[in-house]
């Protein structure tokens, strides 16, 4: 095969809006609560080369509360771990009855390569640094969820942008429906070449630049790790980006506050931000649930 089977979910840049809103409207109907048999006896294996807890405990509850069985693979512990090649694991996992596979690896374009050799269905569940669909389409049913439309939007991303798939994804869902996006970091993180992920995006080195009249605002995880890579102090980076309660003032007064997860407080932002009226992270998290259950279902020709 080359073409990868229809329903697979590889990322969001060649997405039309259409596809999006599509998939979006799905989701408004979908309850985590109230089970659906859409993919009774169906079954899905998340295949993990990364560790994950939102990612594959949502894509999990997805799938079970559409009726579907799961099977987890993680590399530690299966013949990955053996040296076994991407593409053998996934025709192994395909001979054993996988009708889908949710997959999360280190490497950009991972999916797409096993998208092409099987014949089921393949889902994105982040691949290096490249993208992950699933976390853009749950933080865009989130913004629907507390605005009226996404037409007149100003979105500021804070953090890493550079390591982000997430933000990369995100870049690409927003931009096609027209949201004014500014990508704020150090430059290390934030390099000028950021601004050609997608059209409309801008730079600014500067936190309250980039959340003046913002409506909603977008914090990525920062791995202390990577800052030391970078030689940047983590007092300088508190000190210039950590959001806080008077830099959110600068922002609209119903502006949200998101954040993919897992948050550390003190970092990205304080505990006052993290738990205040504005911040919609734990809904945030709670919406990946109803976002993939029709990702799901779409993948398997049930989105109805």
């Amino acid at each position: 095969m080359n073409k990868p089977a229809r329903g697979s979910l590889l990322g969001i840049e060649y997405l039309e809006a259409k596809d999006i809103r599509a998939l979006l409207k799905l989701a408004r109907r979908m309850n985590p609560l109230k089970a659906r048999p859409l993919l009774r006896n169906k079954r899905i294996v998340l295949l993990f080369y990364e560790a994950s807890t939102r990612t594959r405990s949502s894509f999990e509850f997805a799938a079970k509360a559409l009726g579907a069985m799961t099977t987890l693979v993680q590399s530690a512990g299966s013949s990955i771990e053996k040296g076994e090649s991407l593409l053998d694991t996934g025709y192994t996992l395909r001979a054993i009855g996988a009708d889908a596979i949710v997959i999360r690896h280190p490497s950009a374009g991972a999916p797409l390569l096993m998208a092409k050799h099987l014949d089921i269905p393949v889902i994105n569940a982040g691949d290096g640094m490249h993208e992950h669909p699933s976390q853009a389409l749950l933080d865009a049913f989130t913004i629907l969820k507390h605005k009226q439309a996404f037409k007149g939007l100003q979105v500021a991303i804070i953090g890493d942008i550079y390591h982000s798939r997430v933000a990369r994804s995100a870049c690409h869902l927003l931009s096609k429906f027209g949201v004014k996006i500014t990508l704020c970091g150090p430059p290390e993180f934030v390099p000028e070449v950021a601004a050609t992920l997608a059209p409309g995006l801008r730079v600014s080195r500067y936190i309250e630049d980039a959340l003046r009249g913002t409506d909603v605002v977008m914090l990525l995880r920062l791995q202390k790790e990577r800052l030391a890579g970078q030689k940047i102090r983590l007092q300088d980076y508190i000190a210039r980006y950590q959001m806080t309660s008077a830099r959110l003032k600068l922002a609209r007064r119903d502006a949200i506050v998101m954040h993919p997860g897992p948050i550390i407080r003190g970092l990205e932002l304080t505990a006052e931000v993290a738990d205040g009226a504005q911040s919609v992270i734990v809904d945030e998290v709670q919406n990946g649930v109803p976002t993939r259950m029709a990702i799901l279902a779409r993948a398997l020709g049930k989105a109805r």
